[in-house]
This record gives C-alpha cells, sequence and structure tokens, in this order.
C-alpha cells in the first residue's frame, strides 16, 4: 500500500504555495485507488470542506471521511455530526495524538479498495491519497524560510 499525505488543498486560495499543492493534492487524487479525506473536529464543517469534498466526489473514487481530534474516548461530541453534512457518508472519529479510532480508519480503507486492484501483475500497489486543509503552521514557516 503506497500513502500519499498531500499537504492538503486550500480551494479559496490564489498563493502561489497553496496553488501548488492544490495541484500536487489533484495528481494524488487521480491517481489514488482511496481517498481519506481529513477534516479537524475543532474547526468544525466550514466552506473549504464543503468545496474540497465536492471537488472529491467527482473524482469517482471511494472517500472515507476522517474526522481528526476526537481526542475523548466516549460519546461523541454533537460536533461530529455535522461532517454527516458534507455527503461523504459515515465519518470515522480518530484523534490521532493518541492513536484513537486510526484502527477503524484502516479498516475502512481495506474495504474500499477497489475490487481488482491487485489484478495486475505490474502494479500490485494500492494507492491511498490523504486529502485534507494545508497545514498553516508548516506553511507559513516554509514560507518565512524559502519564500
Amino acid at each position: 500500500m503506497l500513502l500519499v499525505d498531500t499537504g492538503g488543498i486550500e480551494p479559496f486560495s490564489d498563493d502561489v504555495i497553496l496553488s501548488q499543492m492544490r495541484r500536487q493534492a489533484e495528481l494524488a487524487i487521480t491517481s489514488a485507488d482511496v481517498i481519506i479525506f481529513v477534516t479537524d473536529i475543532r474547526s468544525g464543517v466550514v466552506a473549504a470542506d464543503s468545496e474540497v469534498a465536492s471537488m472529491l466526489q467527482k473524482s469517482g473514487k471511494p472517500i472515507i471521511l476522517c474526522v481528526n481530534k476526537v481526542d475523548n474516548i466516549g460519546a461523541l461530541p454533537p460536533e461530529f455530526y455535522e461532517f454527516y453534512n458534507l455527503g461523504l457518508g459515515d465519518p470515522i472519529a480518530v484523534s490521532s495524538v493518541h492513536g484513537h479510532g486510526t484502527g477503524d480508519l484502516l479498516d475502512e480503507v481495506i474495504k474500499n479498495i477497489p475490487e481488482g486492484s491487485f489484478d495486475d501483475a505490474d502494479e500490485d500497489i494500492v494507492k491511498v491519497a490523504v486529502i485534507g486543509k494545508p497545514k498553516c503552521r508548516q506553511i507559513l514557516a516554509y514560507k518565512q524560510n524559502f519564500g
């Protein structure tokens, strides 16, 4: 399995770096067998999430909606249910910091691998693209150091 963690997509920006990141993410989407769309429960569903969800749906690829930063075990917070409005099916609650939900996420990836992905002898790698919003701190650090 090849996992491509993109820099993210910011659909409403003309910034040069963000535009390059968007192009790289679009390439990853095109070549992916499965797409993981990572969102953030702390920011809730924002306009950019809806735009990215729409773009991902047009790809025709299986999309897994991952809601990150759900750090407490137990009942899901009410904000979690907003993510159903993206129209991508059942979201998977994950805490990347604590590791909660990562097994469920992997199970969903495996379940969504298209049938026949391993039939081609030359292509025995399943490609998974991880798409989300750009990480602002990383972009600012990059701009300060290189831009």
